[in-house]
Protein backbone atom coordinates (compact mmCIF):
# COMPACT_ATOMS: atom_id res chain seq x y z
CA UNK A 1 0.00 0.00 0.00
CA UNK A 2 2.20 3.08 0.29
CA UNK A 3 1.66 6.67 1.83
CA UNK A 4 -1.01 8.09 0.00
CA UNK A 5 0.44 11.64 1.04
CA UNK A 6 3.41 11.16 -1.21
CA UNK A 7 5.60 11.74 1.86
CA UNK A 8 8.05 8.54 3.23
CA UNK A 9 7.94 8.02 6.78
CA UNK A 10 11.84 8.72 7.79
CA UNK A 11 11.32 5.61 10.39
CA UNK A 12 13.92 3.07 9.88
CA UNK A 13 11.98 -0.63 8.81
CA UNK A 14 11.11 -1.69 12.19
CA UNK A 15 10.57 -5.75 12.39
CA UNK A 16 9.78 -5.77 16.20
CA UNK A 17 8.04 -3.03 17.69
CA UNK A 18 6.75 -3.34 21.02
CA UNK A 19 4.64 -0.13 22.81
CA UNK A 20 4.69 -0.44 26.70
CA UNK A 21 4.40 -4.22 26.84
CA UNK A 22 3.56 -5.80 30.41
CA UNK A 23 3.27 -9.36 31.37
CA UNK A 24 1.58 -10.46 34.77
CA UNK A 25 1.48 -14.05 36.09
CA UNK A 26 -0.99 -13.41 38.68
CA UNK A 27 0.90 -10.84 40.68
CA UNK A 28 3.88 -11.22 39.54
CA UNK A 29 5.23 -8.71 36.94
CA UNK A 30 6.89 -10.76 34.62
CA UNK A 31 7.70 -7.63 31.71
CA UNK A 32 7.40 -4.29 33.09
CA UNK A 33 6.44 -1.50 30.42
CA UNK A 34 9.14 -2.87 27.42
CA UNK A 35 9.35 -0.44 24.55
CA UNK A 36 11.64 -1.74 21.83
CA UNK A 37 12.17 -0.47 17.81
CA UNK A 38 14.33 -3.07 16.49
CA UNK A 39 15.07 -2.59 12.37
CA UNK A 40 15.28 -5.25 10.04
CA UNK A 41 18.95 -5.97 9.35
CA UNK A 42 20.49 -6.27 12.81
CA UNK A 43 21.58 -8.65 15.26
CA UNK A 44 19.73 -8.04 18.83
CA UNK A 45 20.51 -9.01 22.20
CA UNK A 46 18.27 -9.46 25.30
CA UNK A 47 20.46 -9.37 28.07
CA UNK A 48 19.41 -9.56 32.15
CA UNK A 49 19.99 -12.05 34.93
CA UNK A 50 18.32 -14.85 35.44
CA UNK A 51 13.79 -14.48 35.87
CA UNK A 52 14.28 -10.88 34.71
CA UNK A 53 11.79 -11.69 31.50
CA UNK A 54 13.78 -12.03 28.48
CA UNK A 55 12.12 -15.39 27.43
CA UNK A 56 8.85 -14.02 28.27
CA UNK A 57 9.29 -11.34 26.04
CA UNK A 58 10.72 -13.73 23.12
CA UNK A 59 7.33 -15.59 23.47
CA UNK A 60 5.28 -12.80 23.33
CA UNK A 61 7.12 -11.48 20.29
CA UNK A 62 6.51 -14.78 18.68
CA UNK A 63 2.96 -15.40 19.62
CA UNK A 64 2.70 -18.03 21.76
CA UNK A 65 2.06 -15.67 25.04
CA UNK A 66 -0.66 -12.93 24.88
CA UNK A 67 0.51 -9.33 27.15
CA UNK A 68 -1.20 -8.31 29.81
CA UNK A 69 -1.00 -4.44 27.94
CA UNK A 70 0.46 -2.93 25.42
CA UNK A 71 1.26 -3.99 22.03
CA UNK A 72 3.58 -5.52 19.89
CA UNK A 73 3.97 -5.73 16.06
CA UNK A 74 6.15 -7.91 14.20
CA UNK A 75 6.71 -7.15 10.40
CA UNK A 76 4.07 -4.14 10.82
CA UNK A 77 1.73 -7.07 12.04
CA UNK A 78 -0.40 -6.89 15.19
CA UNK A 79 1.01 -10.15 16.77
CA UNK A 80 -2.46 -10.02 18.38
CA UNK A 81 -4.65 -10.29 16.06
CA UNK A 82 -2.63 -12.57 13.01
CA UNK A 83 -0.23 -14.55 14.85
CA UNK A 84 0.03 -17.38 12.25
CA UNK A 85 0.85 -14.85 9.37
CA UNK A 86 3.67 -13.70 11.80
CA UNK A 87 5.03 -17.11 13.08
CA UNK A 88 5.40 -18.51 8.86
CA UNK A 89 7.93 -15.68 8.93
CA UNK A 90 9.63 -16.62 11.67
CA UNK A 91 12.51 -19.31 12.83
CA UNK A 92 12.53 -19.65 16.43
CA UNK A 93 14.98 -21.61 18.92
CA UNK A 94 13.43 -22.16 22.11
CA UNK A 95 15.38 -22.30 25.58
CA UNK A 96 14.49 -25.82 25.63
CA UNK A 97 15.12 -28.16 22.57
CA UNK A 98 11.77 -29.58 21.09
CA UNK A 99 13.27 -32.91 19.37
CA UNK A 100 11.77 -36.15 18.46
CA UNK A 101 14.73 -38.29 20.45
CA UNK A 102 13.54 -41.27 18.28
CA UNK A 103 14.43 -40.02 15.05
CA UNK A 104 17.13 -38.70 12.90
CA UNK A 105 18.28 -35.35 13.03
CA UNK A 106 17.29 -36.10 9.05
CA UNK A 107 13.96 -37.30 10.09
CA UNK A 108 13.25 -34.54 12.13
CA UNK A 109 13.99 -31.90 9.56
CA UNK A 110 11.96 -33.60 7.07
CA UNK A 111 9.12 -33.07 9.87
CA UNK A 112 9.49 -29.70 10.69
CA UNK A 113 10.19 -29.10 6.87
CA UNK A 114 6.78 -30.72 6.24
CA UNK A 115 5.30 -28.54 9.12
CA UNK A 116 6.55 -25.21 7.33
CA UNK A 117 4.75 -27.05 3.60
CA UNK A 118 8.08 -27.48 2.27
CA UNK A 119 7.28 -30.20 -0.79
CA UNK A 120 10.37 -32.22 -2.50
CA UNK A 121 12.34 -31.79 -4.40
CA UNK A 122 12.73 -28.05 -2.18
CA UNK A 123 12.37 -30.18 1.20
CA UNK A 124 15.47 -32.39 0.46
CA UNK A 125 17.39 -29.42 -0.56
CA UNK A 126 17.01 -27.30 2.38
CA UNK A 127 17.39 -30.40 4.74
CA UNK A 128 21.02 -31.06 3.18
CA UNK A 129 21.81 -27.27 3.22
CA UNK A 130 20.87 -26.80 6.90
CA UNK A 131 22.89 -29.94 7.70
CA UNK A 132 26.02 -28.78 6.05
CA UNK A 133 25.31 -25.60 7.30
CA UNK A 134 25.69 -26.96 11.12
CA UNK A 135 27.97 -29.60 10.27
CA UNK A 136 25.29 -32.33 11.27
CA UNK A 137 26.37 -34.89 8.54
CA UNK A 138 27.92 -37.27 10.36
CA UNK A 139 25.38 -37.66 12.80
CA UNK A 140 22.33 -37.46 9.85
CA UNK A 141 21.15 -40.96 10.04
CA UNK A 142 21.92 -41.35 14.31
CA UNK A 143 19.02 -41.25 16.56
CA UNK A 144 18.77 -37.85 18.38
CA UNK A 145 18.71 -39.12 21.97
CA UNK A 146 22.26 -40.44 20.88
CA UNK A 147 23.58 -37.02 19.98
CA UNK A 148 25.95 -34.66 22.52
CA UNK A 149 24.07 -31.98 24.00
CA UNK A 150 26.26 -29.51 21.61
CA UNK A 151 25.05 -31.75 18.31
CA UNK A 152 21.10 -31.60 19.67
CA UNK A 153 21.05 -27.64 20.09
CA UNK A 154 22.89 -27.82 16.38
CA UNK A 155 19.56 -29.77 15.06
CA UNK A 156 17.58 -27.32 17.18
CA UNK A 157 19.16 -24.25 15.63
CA UNK A 158 18.72 -26.40 11.96
CA UNK A 159 15.16 -26.55 12.54
CA UNK A 160 14.87 -22.98 12.89
CA UNK A 161 16.19 -21.98 9.86
CA UNK A 162 14.39 -24.48 7.72
CA UNK A 163 11.54 -22.14 6.36
CA UNK A 164 13.89 -19.92 5.38
CA UNK A 165 12.95 -17.16 8.40
CA UNK A 166 12.91 -13.48 7.64
CA UNK A 167 13.41 -12.88 11.47
CA UNK A 168 15.13 -15.70 13.71
CA UNK A 169 14.33 -15.30 17.21
CA UNK A 170 17.54 -17.72 19.60
CA UNK A 171 16.29 -18.19 23.54
CA UNK A 172 19.62 -18.97 24.68
CA UNK A 173 20.95 -20.29 21.95
CA UNK A 174 24.48 -21.02 22.83
CA UNK A 175 23.97 -23.25 25.49
CA UNK A 176 25.73 -26.66 25.01
CA UNK A 177 27.27 -24.95 21.87
CA UNK A 178 30.87 -25.18 21.18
Amino acid sequence: AGDPSGLYDMRPNLVIEAASVSKRFGNRLAVDRLDLRIPGGVCFGLLGPNGAGKTTALRMIYGVSRPSSGAIRVFGIDIARDPRAVRSRLGVTLQQNVLIEALSPEENLRVFGRYHLLREPELSRRISEVIDFLELKSYVKSPVQQLSGGFQRRLAIALALMNRPELLILDEPTTGLD
